[in-house]
């Protein structure tokens, strides 16, 4: 899941690439190349680390050229250090690759054996020496397109040739690929976030593709080498979303502007005047759905988890949640009358795209909820629901996560009408307590006060658990999951009811643990629960709506959320975990926007 950039100009482009590669670390940052042509010499450079040091060594040691590529890397293939990161380059070709190589191996040691040297231990370096291999009888996309036969697995690539100083040829299977343009100069990017400061014209590669790409012109060729043409399209401006303003971290900017993002949603799907859900459009008639199969991944899969909760207390349908991952490996009983959603923040998450793909050539009616509605997810969906969050640059998803939610529920909510599982006055009732979800939601946020001083008893602690019932389970799924993204601590989130069945053992005197029990029908089997951790010398942080009906002078802190309707609770317990996610974090010094060993599009299986 690594990001790569491609520019070809009239002018040097080492500025711009460099500016697009800080645009794409939220995809990678342990290590970061680049590669022009200048007087037909091949000029690499690049380091271990973040785009900074890069800079800092081409301010030393600049890279000339009017056409070039670049890299920021997520490693899979070699550790991250200066030999491993990308560009991968022979003495007339260099290659930029987002994907991973299967049979890197095999195609290794086949090259070895032609008397091909490797300097790296990544996939990518096969790549590279295949189409070394290839140009010595063919031109550059005959070289390229005869290399793609032999790879298994995916790719997005970005290569420069050195014997043709004027093009850069982009090639995919898999991972996203996108290209822009402009006034002599256009692009190649993994996405359109990586382009937008330079254009709003954009192209996305299907897989199979390729292109190429000169300062002047834009080609798109199939695997048989036809000529293809591709619908430009026109983004809408990010305005300044994308900038920090006055915050710290993109993290908390995210976290605090969530308030605005529900109202942007609301705005979207709420029918004011008529209190009526604008959801139309359905790939199957909502009476004729049979079962509701949810899909994601990480957080994504979180917000699934809380929506098999409304749906099911909605409306009389059978709900399935399932781990991207796991979706595309089992053997699923399809079903036409089956709606299949995937949720995905960027829409280029590799395992969800995959069990996208499996559905579709299974001929399934596929929905996709995502926040990037240019990305590839969305454009293979039959129905697109954007969560209208705007750009999330922090790796841990905040607000995209509430986005998620939100578009499930008000899903949920007009299924349940149009089959009449709801009445008209509960139907009018919820939809006016959406309205109050922005204002709760700024009432949550004044818990930050609490939740720092709470936040210091982490920082000697072994770990931490979270519990919770109902759809407060996979709120504690969340909130142990954002823990461990930040600062790096293990936290484990568990149905409040199973405690006593072996998890029970890790509590000792001093573990943090915090107790979701907002007062629904959960409320005194969770509390019951809260005792037995208590009575084992567990230090409990209670997270609650009914605090006048806990008395225990053993509990460490409550905090008091504000009454919403019973429904709506998931949303307002997520602030307070994520704001001791991030306090936690900020007293370890950890970096906040990009934690060790992440990225924020996870582009590879």
């Amino acid at each position: 899941m690594c990001g790569i950039i491609g520019i070809a100009s009239n002018k040097s482009v080492t500025s711009n690439i460099i500016n697009s590669l800080k645009r794409l670390e939220y995809r990678g940052y342990d290590s970061a190349g680049i590669a022009t042509i200048s007087k037909k010499n091949l000029n690499e450079k690049k380091c271990s680390g973040r785009v900074e040091e890069l800079e800092k060594i081409l301010f030393n040691s600049p890279a000339q050229g009017n056409i070039g590529i670049g890299h920021v890397r997520w490693a899979t293939h070699g550790i991250p250090n200066e030999v491993n990161a990308h560009p991968h380059s022979s003495e007339i070709v260099s290659v930029v690759h987002n994907g991973i190589i299967e049979n890197s191996n095999s195609l290794k040691k086949k090259l070895e054996k032609e008397g091909y040297k490797f300097k790296s231990q990544t996939d990518t370096e096969v790549i590279t020496l295949l189409i070394t291999k290839y140009l010595k009888d063919s031109n550059p996309i005959d070289a390229v397109l005869k290399s793609l036969e032999y790879l298994e697995g995916s790719f997005a690539l970005g290569i420069l040739f050195k014997d043709q100083s004027d093009i850069i040829i982009g090639a995919r299977r898999g991972s996203p690929l996108a290209v822009g343009y402009s006034n002599n100069e256009n692009y190649l990017g993994s996405d359109s976030y990586a382009l937008k400061a330079m254009t709003n014209k954009i192209s996305y590669l299907d897989d199979g593709e390729i292109c190429k790409i000169t300062k002047d012109s834009v080609e798109f060729f199939d695997v048989s080498k036809n000529k293809i043409n591709k619908k430009i399209l026109v983004l809408s401006e990010d305005k300044n979303e994308t900038k920090l303003g006055d915050y710290k971290n993109f993290m908390s900017k995210e976290i605090f502007e969530q308030p605005t993002t529900i109202k942007n949603c609301l705005n979207e799907y709420i029918d004011k005047i008529r209190n009526d859900i604008n959801l139309y459009d359905f790939p199957i008639d909502p009476k004729k759905i049979n079962k509701i199969f949810l899909v994601g991944c990480g957080t994504a899969y979180h917000s699934c988890q809380v929506a098999k909760y409304w749906i099911e207390e909605l409306t009389d349908l059978n709900v399935e949640t399932e781990v991207a991952s796991e979706f595309r490996y089992r053997k699923i009983r399809f079903n036409p009358n089956t709606l299949y959603i995937f949720v995905s923040q960027s829409g280029e998450t590799a395992d969800t795209a995959a069990a996208l793909e499996i559905a579709k050539k299974n001929k399934m009616k596929t929905c996709s909820i995502i926040n990037v509605v240019e990305s590839s997810i969305a454009r293979n969906s039959d129905w697109v629901v954007p969560i209208h969050a705007g750009p999330e640059i922090g790796v841990a998803s905040t607000k995209a996560f509430i986005g998620q939610m939100l578009v499930l529920y008000i899903m949920s909510l007009k299924i349940s009408k149009i089959r009449g599982n709801i009445d008209d006055k509960n139907y009018i009732e919820k939809i006016k307590n959406l309205k109050n979800l922005p204002q709760g939601i700024e009432n949550s946020l004044k818990t930050e006060e609490l939740i720092q001083i709470f936040a210091k008893d982490f920082l000697s602690a072994k770990g931490s658990m979270f519990l919770g019932r109902g759809s407060s389970f996979p709120i504690a799924l969340e909130g142990a999951l954002k823990l461990k993204e930040l600062s790096y601590l293990h936290a484990e989130g568990y149905p409040a009811g199973e405690m006593k069945h072996g998890p029970l053992a890790l509590i000792e005197d001093g573990l943090p643990v915090i107790i979701l029990a907002p007062k629904d029908k959960y409320f005194e089997k969770t509390i019951s629960n809260m005792q037995e951790v208590i009575a084992r010398g567990g230090k409990v942080l209670l997270i609650s709506d009914k605090h006048d009906e806990v008395i225990n002078e053993n509990i460490r802190f409550k905090i008091e959320m504000p009454f919403i309707d019973e429904l709506l609770n998931p949303f307002l317990l997520t602030i307070p975990l994520q704001l001791l996610a991030y306090h936690v974090a900020l007293l370890k010094k950890c970096d906040i926007d990009k934690p060790r060993n992440l990225a924020k599009s996870v582009t590879v299986e």
